[in-house]
């Protein structure tokens, strides 16, 4: 039986009076891409958050890698292999291609004793892994404010896939991007999977989530409602599900 890379387990979560997330079970299996769907004020996010630490379970247990786990903050989730690439990408819009792919993780080089980065060597390893997923980007000096929604969620994941990242959570990823940009993020989304990266991929888009996923989760006002393998339901049926209460 395989372990799971994710597992939370009876997961609460109040906002005051409202009872966001009641007794939610969740997990993710290595190298799996789970669909994790529902309609809004369904708990998505907020399950999500807490498992990337950005808000605290108020009752649960969340394991990661085997291990009892409760990040304080999604740099300890990130620093601990877990990415999280939300709508707006986390991208610095007046930094270059190259800036970005390592912001937070700069390579350096030594000059005597001063560190300095190392623009050159960050600019080969971005184009590198770029050209290696198919993205082609005109030049990696390129400020990402001019980069196309599919660019820019390109880069993302090509940073993830880059610094090894264990699970890859994509926060409505296709959003507001064109048919080509579309098929290129799924594209990437199963390059992760065969890289062995496990992915969350969270959307309201149903088609786009049963065209990749492998297990589709369905939270309806808080509760798991199903968790099932694609195979063996539809997109009629998820639908019925998340449109019932």
């Amino acid at each position: 039986m395989v372990s799971a890379l994710v597992e939370m387990k009876n997961i609460h979560k109040w906002f005051g009076s409202v009872h966001a997330l009641k007794g939610v079970d969740f997990y993710v299996n290595p190298s799996e891409i789970v669909g994790l769907v529902g309609d809004n004020g369904a708990g998505k996010s907020t399950l999500i958050k807490i498992l990337t630490g950005v808000i605290p379970a108020d009752k649960g247990e969340i394991y990661f890698n085997g291990k009892k786990i409760s990040f304080s903050s999604p740099r300890e989730a990130r620093d601990n292999g877990i990415e999280t690439i939300y709508q707006e990408q986390a991208l610095a819009d007046d930094l270059s291609v190259t800036r970005n792919m390592f912001l937070g993780k700069e390579i350096q080089k030594s000059i005597g004793p001063i560190k300095l980065l190392d623009h050159k060597k960050m600019k080969k390893e971005s184009e590198r892994i770029l050209s290696e997923l198919g993205l082609k980007i005109p030049s990696m000096d390129q400020e990402v404010r001019f980069c196309s929604g599919g660019e820019r969620e390109g880069i993302a994941i090509a940073r993830a896939m880059y610094f090894k990242a264990k699970l890859v959570i994509l926060d409505e990823p296709t959003r507001a991007l064109g048919v080509a940009a579309v098929r290129r993020v799924l594209s990437l989304v199963k390059e992760l999977k065969s890289r062995g990266i496990a992915s969350v991929f969270i959307s309201h888009n149903l088609h786009h989530v049963y065209s990749i996923a492998d297990r589709i989760v369905v939270l309806v006002r808080g509760e798991k409602v199903e968790d099932i393998p694609k195979k063996e339901t539809s997109i009629r049926e998820l639908t019925k599900l998340i449109i019932r209460r």
